[in-house]
């Protein structure tokens, strides 16, 4: 079968129709992050499709460019989250894939990531520096309250004894990005946008949940993220440390949780980590399991990778972010944040 690779010109429900029925979907694959992400950060959005003779639609690969003087030049599918990659036929893909790598050789990118949720028929570097991790959710929320062991129970039921209460909503975004910015800066790193978070709650709808921990009417915790094919997966989560004596964040997940599966989906997803790291003991504690990330890699002859923390700059950077006003860290990341992807 003879295809033909270029740019997408349709519309984002016939996109999103055939991405549904491919495996390896997931919600970071839906059109509505190629105008979110061109409106807000002015990011060049090289949605691609691959189509037969007929001009019927065998696969798709949404890739976005990052371009900055600071951090260079990368070609990414899908900046910001865990998941993208080309979707469709294993021929479809091989040529979408092709033509990707095309591109970044032409225009000189310093990196090619597809970031898939399964292995791909491509022959290019893979890396599994992150992981994911899942848990099943099937029997319902008691069965898996069951299942945790007396000490975790107990951490889950805690924020409630002190008359912690949780809410859920898109209502609910401005009290998650208070929370989310100050947690990101104690942490050293660049907050999104609260722009970039009322874009999801908008174009998502109930696709997006937002959920929030709260004390006395002040949100204490905070998680964001998406459900699709049965599963939930929290992409971003925070909370206050000064009140870490009380577990929110504890109570926040099982919220999460229990609604994940009171929704009747039958995995939660604790979203993506380094393995070895606290984070991702963190995550295992709660009886779930390992996933691989298969990021694929293009790098340029003599090119790095995107920064990160393992870096002496990064690390000296950290350090300087943490002593920063809330307030100023808050104004400042997103200039800074749009290009990490």
């Amino acid at each position: 079968m003879t295809l033909r690779i270029g740019r997408f010109a349709g519309t984002g429900a016939e996109w999103d129709a055939f991405g549904e029925t491919q495996s390896g979907w997931t919600a970071f694959h839906r059109h509505a992050w190629r105008p979110l992400i061109e409106e807000l950060y002015g990011h060049e959005c090289l949605y691609l499709d691959a189509r037969d003779a007929q001009g019927v639609l065998r696969g798709v690969l949404p890739l976005v460019r990052v371009r900055s003087r600071l951090f260079g030049h990368f070609l990414v599918s899908v900046p910001f989250v865990s998941y993208g990659g080309p979707l469709g036929s294993d021929a479809a893909i091989v040529s979408l894939v092709e033509h990707a790598q095309g591109i970044a050789q032409a225009d000189g990118a310093r990196l090619l990531e597809l970031r898939s949720a399964r292995e791909l028929p491509i022959e290019m570097p893979v890396s599994h520096r992150k992981v994911t991790v899942v848990l099943d959710l099937q029997g319902g929320a008691e069965a898996v309250l069951k299942r945790l062991k007396p000490k975790l129970r107990s951490q889950t039921r805690r924020p409630a004894k002190e008359g912690v209460t949780f809410a859920f909503g898109a209502d609910r975004v401005d009290d998650f990005h208070a929370v989310f910015a100050r947690h990101m800066r104690d942490l050293g790193t660049p907050a999104q946008p609260k722009a970039f978070f009322r874009g999801i709650a908008e174009r998502f709808g109930d696709a997006a949940w937002f959920g929030c921990a709260y004390l006395d009417g002040r949100a204490i915790a905070c998680g964001a993220g998406f459900q699709w094919n049965g599963q939930f997966e929290i992409t971003w989560a925070s909370a206050l440390r000064e009140f870490n004596q009380i577990s929110p964040n504890m109570g926040l997940y099982w919220a999460f949780i229990e609604r994940a599966a009171n929704a009747g989906l039958t995995c939660f997803n604790f979203g993506r980590c380094t393995p070895g790291s606290n984070t991702h003991k963190f995550k295992l504690q709660w009886g779930a399991v390992d996933e691989p990330l298969w990021w694929y890699q293009r790098l340029a002859e003599g090119g790095e990778g995107i920064p990160n923390q393992s870096s002496p700059t990064f690390a000296l950077a950290t350090r300087i972010w943490r002593r920063l006003p809330v307030r100023v860290a808050t104004a400042l990341g997103p200039r800074i944040v749009r290009y990490l992807p």
